[in-house]
Order: structure tokens, then C-alpha cells, then sequence
């Protein structure tokens, strides 16, 4: 009964407990099914992220003074080159010296054949001998007459007669005086010798070969100062003046001489278009040669633009780009703007137009971006 009674006392406890438990259940299982949904249905009404921002190093375009120059191709030549070139028409018969030898002035060069010549000069020479024996046979005629006439004997027209024949027979003498002395000086054109000192050039001739008076036989060149024949075109002939910088730069474009302008041609070259400067080059180590074509760099002056360095720089189909770093929305963003260059300054171009001192060039990176692209700099 004691028992019993015990029991009945602990079996309210103990179903109080369980529905105690139970409820305490529930209200867990409820908990967890309302965070289950909150949590879907986050996730279904998250908005979509945009794209992340990529990390590029950013430079600021500063105006630098740059020459303002314009390149232009052109001729040297020298100042102190002879061009041999022969008087007489002839087959050359012998040459005396080879490419690069040494010369002097009065040193023959070329023989041309004088065969003929010298049977023109022993004609002349014959002529010259004939009338000298006429002269001879005139002035003993004029003698004769003269005396005769003195004594009265001769008439006046005899005596007019032996004289005018002796005047005739003297000029006929000195004309082929003059004219034997003229064959023998045209004679010594056979022989061509060097009218200056210097190192003789190519001999595009060869023994056999017929040459004019406008054949080039070869060159003597002493080793100086050089002209470079620059053109420049009429659209630029204002800026021309004097002494301005000319620079002559090798196919890498390092300067291996400067000058100024010397001359400047008062005419057009009609064929051209073009305006003939010159300026003299100081060829002291030899490093340049007559004839030879060279670029040549005028400096017209400086001005101030902005610089690009070379790894910011884009081209697509002939047009240059680069990206500017601009706020938008408090955010920095990438925007591609077409260049206009110029020559190059050691690692940077020159820009003409497109980017403005100030602006935030994109240097590093520029191959993941597009036109938007977010930024992040770095650096």
C-alpha cells in the first residue's frame, strides 16, 4: 500500500516531466525548421556580386619636355671628292693604279689610245712646216718687189701684191702655230692624271672600253668633312632657318653625329616638292661615307607631352591604345582611349594625342582588362 501509494506519488512528477521534455522539443524542432527556411530563403533573394576589381600598378602622366623632331633620309656627300671624268673620246689602253691607292695631284691614272691623235698632231705639224716654206718663198718675193720698187722699177701694184701675199702667208703660219700647239695640249687628255691628292674610289672601267667626256672613270676622295643633302618638304619650309640642330642617328637611332644647317636653297625642287638643306658633318673617325644614305634628324625646338611608358601601350590594327584608371561611382574603372604617339624616349612614347598630363595610366595588368573593368591599385 506504501509502495503503491509511492508510486502514484511519482507518476504525476513523471509525466509532468515528459510533457516538460516534449514541449521543450518541439519548441527546438521549431526553432531549427524556422532558421532552415530563413536561411533558403536568403539564399534565394541574395543579389548577384559584381565583378571583383583587379589589381594594376597606376602611373600619373607628367609632361616632360621633348624635342620636337622629324627624321628625314638622306645624302652624304663629300666635300673634298673629285669626280674623274675624261676630255677625249678614246678605248682605253692601260690603267696605271687600283681602288685605294694614293695619290697625288699630276699622277696618271688611265691611258686612252692616242694613235689618232698623234697622227692629227704630225699632220698639223706637216701643214705647219708646208707654210712656213710658203712664208719663206713670200717674204723673199716681197724683198725682191720692195727693192725694184725703190729703185722705180716695179709698180705700185706689184709691190702691194708681194705684201699683201707676205701678210696672208704670215697668218696662215701663226694659225697653224696655234692650231699644232692645240693638238699637242688635246694629246696630253690621253693620258688622265689626278688633279688632286686623295684615295682613288671604284673604276667601274676596264681596259678596252670606249669612253665620252661624260664617262666616270673613278674617284678621288680625300678623307674630311662630309654634306648631308637633307630634302625637306615645302610644308615644313617655314620652320627652316639657320643653324638649326641637324643630328645623324644610326638604324637604332643613337646619334653618331651632330651638325647644324648650313645652307638652304632659295628654290623648289619642282620634281620633289622639297627644299634642299645642307649641313656639314665632321667625319673624324671615318665612320661614314660619301654617297651614302643616312638619316638625318632636325631638331625644330621642344615642347611639353605627356609620356606613356612602352608596357602600357596597345596596338590593334594599327591604332594604339591604353587604359585610364577614372572614378566612377567613388570607384576607380578601367577606360581604353585611342593614342596618337610620336618617336620614342628611352622606355616611353611620346604622346601626341589621347592622355593629358594628370591622367592615371594603367601600367601593368592591361591584358585582363576590358573597357569598365574594375580596379584595384597596387603599390
Amino acid at each position: 500500500m506504501v509502495g503503491y501509494l509511492g508510486m502514484n506519488n511519482q507518476k504525476p512528477r513523471c509525466a509532468r516531466g515528459v510533457a516538460c521534455s516534449t514541449a521543450v522539443l518541439v519548441a527546438w524542432f521549431g526553432l531549427v525548421s524556422t532558421l532552415g527556411c530563413g536561411k533558403g530563403s536568403s539564399a534565394t533573394g541574395a543579389q548577384p556580386q559584381g565583378p571583383q576589381a583587379v589589381p594594376v600598378k597606376i602611373q600619373v602622366a607628367v609632361a616632360a619636355p621633348v624635342k620636337d623632331t622629324t627624321e628625314y633620309v638622306a645624302t652624304l656627300k663629300s666635300r673634298d671628292s673629285t669626280a674623274i671624268m675624261p676630255q677625249v673620246e678614246g678605248y682605253i689602253t692601260q690603267i696605271f693604279v687600283h681602288s685605294g691607292d694614293r695619290v697625288s695631284p699630276t699622277t696618271p691614272l688611265m691611258q686612252i689610245d692616242q694613235s689618232k691623235q698623234q697622227a692629227t698632231v704630225r699632220s698639223q705639224e706637216d701643214a705647219h712646216a708646208a707654210q712656213l716654206a710658203n712664208l719663206k718663198y713670200a717674204q723673199q718675193q716681197y724683198d725682191r718687189i720692195n727693192q725694184l720698187f725703190q729703185s722705180g722699177v716695179s709698180s705700185r701694184q706689184e709691190y702691194d701684191e708681194a705684201k699683201t701675199a707676205l701678210d696672208a702667208a704670215q697668218a696662215q703660219l701663226r694659225s697653224l702655230d696655234a692650231q699644232v700647239t692645240e693638238q699637242k695640249v688635246q694629246l696630253r687628255y690621253y693620258r688622265v692624271s689626278s688633279s688632286t691628292s686623295g684615295i682613288v674610289g671604284d673604276i667601274p672601267v676596264r681596259v678596252g672600253d670606249r669612253v665620252t667626256n661624260t664617262t666616270l672613270l673613278t674617284t678621288v676622295d680625300k678623307p674630311g668633312s662630309l654634306e648631308a643633302y637633307v630634302y625637306v618638304p615645302v610644308e615644313r619650309s617655314t620652320q627652316l632657318r639657320m643653324n638649326l640642330p641637324v643630328q645623324i642617328v644610326d638604324g637604332a637611332g643613337n646619334v653618331i653625329a651632330d651638325s647644324r644647317i648650313t645652307f638652304i636653297s632659295p628654290a623648289v625642287d619642282t620634281t620633289t616638292q622639297s627644299i634642299l638643306a645642307k649641313a656639314t658633318i665632321a667625319n673624324n673617325q671615318d665612320k661614314l661615307r660619301n654617297a651614302q644614305f643616312i638619316r638625318a634628324r632636325i631638331v625644330w625646338g621642344s615642347r611639353n607631352q605627356p609620356l606613356v611608358p612602352v608596357l602600357a601601350v596597345s596596338r590593334i590594327g594599327g591604332q594604339y591604345f591604353a587604359f585610364i584608371a577614372e572614378d566612377q561611382d567613388g570607384k576607380l574603372v578601367a577606360h581604353q582611349k585611342p593614342l596618337k604617339v610620336g618617336e620614342m624616349v628611352g622606355n616611353d612614347y611620346v604622346v601626341l594625342e589621347g592622355i593629358k598630363p594628370g591622367d592615371k595610366i594603367v601600367v601593368s595588368g592591361t591584358q585582363f582588362l576590358a573597357d569598365g573593368t574594375p580596379l584595384s591599385p597596387q603599390g
